[in-house]
């Protein structure tokens, strides 16, 4: 390895991110390429991670919607590192019924779980921006915030309301050197999607025939891995890559919404 790699590698050893929703599809494959690139991970989910998560790392079983638990949260990551460089709002509910059928209190879990919790995150996660000198938020919105279908109303307003959000913030943390922008991902292979299917929006038959069905509606022909998502996200965290980027709403959709409805 050259002196400039070694000295890569070790200014990226001093970085530190923390992910919310670790533990699912898209969570899990940023959680590795955070890690595989020298990063130090803290994950949070509130559901086990599992074999796999890196060593050097540490992880948070806690749930997003308490705010008792942020608050751990946080005391936890602060304990463990004493700086942020980065953080992934990525943890997510969604309800998949028409809005007709959804009660408060779905409505009420939707909001909770996808818009106040990356309010919360943010301001228990400033002190430690601050501590870093600079610092970048990426917040995991949808394709549902800006296009979206029938029986996902909450989850589509809580995705919109996101995107929103990141635009304020990215004014207001501006002057902390502090960058938030959005991901919003399109149809991914994710367990969220495959239990998501079961809405009748792209037709019926068995699971492989819905993804099929769901596949064919992208310009690329299939859907997302979430290895693909993980490494947009990386590129917005990542002050060497999109330094001058903030504000912003990066779609990965396979070209889904670049195609007219009526075509």
């Amino acid at each position: 390895m050259s002196s400039i790699q070694t000295s890569m590698k070790a200014a990226q050893n001093n970085k530190s991110v923390l992910i919310t929703g670790a533990a699912g599809g898209i969570g899990r494959a940023t959680v590795n390429l955070f890690a595989e690139s020298g990063w130090q991970v803290i994950g949070v989910d509130r559901s086990p991670f599992g074999d796999g998560f890196p060593k050097n790392g540490l992880f948070i079983e806690a749930d997003i919607s308490e705010p008792e638990d942020m608050q751990e949260i946080f005391t936890r990551a602060q304990d463990f590192s004493d700086h942020l460089n980065a953080l992934v709002n990525n943890a997510a509910v969604q309800i998949a019924k028409p809005l007709l059928d959804t009660s408060v209190e779905e409505w009420d879990a939707v909001m909770v779980s996808n818009l106040r919790a990356v309010f919360l995150a943010v301001k228990l996660a400033y002190p430690l921006f601050k501590a870093a000198g600079s610092g970048a938020i990426v917040n995991v919105s949808s394709v549902h915030a800006v296009a979206t279908s029938a029986n996902i109303a909450a989850y589509a307003a809580s995705k919109g309301g996101m995107l929103a959000l990141t635009r304020a913030m990215a004014i207001e943390f501006a002057p902390d050197e502090i960058r938030v922008n959005a991901i919003l991902p399109g149809a991914v292979d994710t367990p969220m999607l495959r239990a998501g299917l079961s809405r009748g929006h792209v037709g019926g038959g068995t699971l492989p025939e819905r993804l099929e069905n769901l596949a064919n509606k992208t310009v690329i022909g299939r859907v997302g891995k979430p290895a693909e998502i993980a490494h947009a996200i990386y590129f917005l965290a990542d002050e060497n890559q999109s330094s001058f980027m903030t504000g912003q709403a990066l779609i990965i959709d396979g070209g889904a919404t670049a195609r007219l409805s009526t075509e």
